[in-house]
């Protein structure tokens, strides 16, 4: 657009035309809408669209607000479909031991963190015996010998194994003879090691200490900070309390916690007060959907399979909620307007939760029942996924996984492992997410996986079981108006349409058409909710 052309639109923009809060113009607009996929500008009015469309009919309305895009990729905001925001505040105040090479570094990575923050609990995350050398389970040994008098709980990075010493277990009530259903206390020559499996977690986070209201609001203002820095306006947020659901709420109602949270209920004693209530919903959130755990994580050899696992003869791994109770709440919410959404990563899992799902929907025209990872699926049951069901996946667990997956589950069954493709086939919906803090919060990095499939170093090559591959306008529908769709929230949110809310991104790279070396490197300029700026890298 020439200088002369713009000074003249700037003009007419600021003139006696419709008054809107907000115009952004001269961009390239990617709507998320079948109907009219391109805009070059828009206008908002009480955080809503007012106007999509080209640059030509926008000088109809005015502003005092006025953005010009100069050229920059606009995108409706983000969605994480899955997402454990309350937690990932306070993953930024614990031991950070990502991307450690040994247990060995761990421990010295928490007795540095004790040094400078001396706290009586310690609690860190993010360790993956697959990233060792010895790629087996550890032993606590090192970790009693650093900490014999001070309770210390390690969450592996998928959330689904705990590490902790001997005190911390003593605290817990733990000991040799203890047992749980859908759980493993992991032993050595008939001692406990320390490592905890899935239910037999429980037992330690009885006696974590619960954070104080101050602190969980400085947890969720943390994490909303780091979602907005990377373009979400919508969190999935996969499984918390009622406690947690009435913080949030009472903070969003007070405009302090402007994100948008579609809360999945803990499975739990909350889930007969919010069926009794029925949905609740605000204009930031969404309550109508229940979180339930039929396995672990493929990662500690929770997650149920049909046969063996490959590297551990005779194992099968874990059903965390009995297949009778799975078949029992499905049924009980079929019945209501709550959604069922089940954590199922093994083929067995699957499996169960599929079949649970068919019988139970039979008579239900648009349920909208999820399953969560959808990881492993037998080629048998790819057919269970249907309209009804829709899978939402983390397309970055695949590139996190694919350098141990064929040993733990040989090449065979990780065929049919992250088959994005084939799933959206069937479902015609798919959702993404990231199950951040279990993978990093960057909704670019999601996209980049799901339509390259390689890690950000460009691993491997030729790309990991390409097959699978989603395209990239695809891509995008599953970060935008397919996760509203799983929310039902479509008729609001996450594409940009006149009515719909106003929350969208600027891009400094349009991920759509550029190489797919650039991916990684995108970064969000700006993003809006409702019409307000909530992050910025460039606008006044």
């Amino acid at each position: 657009m020439g200088k002369k052309l713009l000074i003249i639109l700037l003009l007419i923009l600021t003139s006696c035309a419709d008054k809107a809060d907000l115009i952004v113009y001269n961009a390239e607009v990617f709507t998320s809408n079948d109907s009219s996929p391109l805009a070059t500008s828009f206008a908002v009015k009480d955080g809503k669209f007012l106007y999509v469309g080209d640059d030509s009919v926008i000088s109809k309305y005015s502003s005092s607000n006025i953005i010009n895009a100069e050229g920059l990729p606009v995108y409706p905001g983000f969605i994480d479909s899955h997402a454990h925001f309350y937690n990932l505040g306070f993953f930024n105040n614990q031991v950070d031991i990502k991307e450690t090479k040994s247990f060995k570094e761990v421990v010295q990575k928490v007795i540095d963190y004790d040094k400078i923050n001396n706290k009586k609990f310690i609690i860190g995350r993010g360790w993956d015996q697959n990233d060792w050398d010895i790629k087996s389970f550890p032993t606590n040994k090192l970790l009693n010998e650093a900490f014999p008098n001070k309770a210390v709980v390690l969450r592996r990075i998928d959330g689904h194994a705990y590490i902790v010493n001997d005190y911390a277990l003593s605290l817990a009530g733990i000991d040799e003879s203890s047992y749980v259903d859908g759980g493993e206390f992991i032993k050595s020559n008939g001692k406990l090691t320390g490592v905890l499996i899935d239910n037999a977690m429980r037992f330690v986070d009885n006696v974590i200490p619960d954070p104080t209201e101050d602190e969980s609001i400085k947890a969720l203002l943390s994490a909303q900070e780091m979602a907005f820095e990377n373009g979400l306006t919508t969190v999935s947020e996969a499984g918390i309390s009622r406690q947690q659901i009435e913080l949030i709420d009472s903070l969003q109602k007070s405009g302090i916690l402007k994100i948008k949270i579609y809360a999945m209920i803990e499975n739990g004693p909350d889930v007969d007060y919010y069926i009794s209530q029925g949905p609740y919903k605000t204009d930031r959130l969404n309550v109508r959907s229940v979180k339930v755990y039929a396995d672990g994580a493929l990662g500690s050899r929770g997650a149920s399979m049909i046969n063996e696992y490959s590297d551990k003869k005779g194992y099968f791994g874990i059903i965390r909620t009995p297949i009778d109770s799975i078949q029992s709440l499905a049924f009980k919410l079929a019945g209501t307007k709550f959604q069922m959404n089940t954590h199922a990563i093994g083929d067995n899992a699957n499996r169960i939760v599929l079949n649970a799902y068919r019988d139970a929907l039979f008579n239900f025209r648009d349920p909208r029942w999820r399953i969560e990872h959808a990881q492993v699926v037998n080629e048998d049951d790819i057919e269970l996924f249907n309209q009804k069901i829709i899978p939402s996946v983390q397309p970055t667990h695949a590139t996190s996984d694919m350098y141990w997956l064929y040993d733990r589950i040989g090449r065979k069954r990780a065929k049919h492992a992250y088959a994005y493709q084939n799933l959206l086939e069937k479902s015609t919906v798919i959702a993404f997410g990231t199950d951040f803090p279990v993978e990093d919060i960057s909704p670019i990095m999601t996209f980049y996986s799901a339509t390259v499939r390689k890690d950000k170093d460009g691993y491997p090559e030729d790309g990991f079981q390409t097959e699978n591959m989603i395209n990239r306008t695809d891509a995008l529908y599953a970060m935008t108006i397919f996760g509203a769709y799983a929310n039902f929230e479509e008729n609001e949110k996450g594409s940009i349409e006149v009515g719909k809310d106003a929350d969208f991104i600027i891009l400094d790279n349009d991920i759509l058409r550029s190489s797919e070396a650039s991916i990684p490197n995108t970064n969000v300029v700006a993003t809006f909710i409702n019409g307000e700026l909530v992050f910025n890298r460039r606008y006044n």
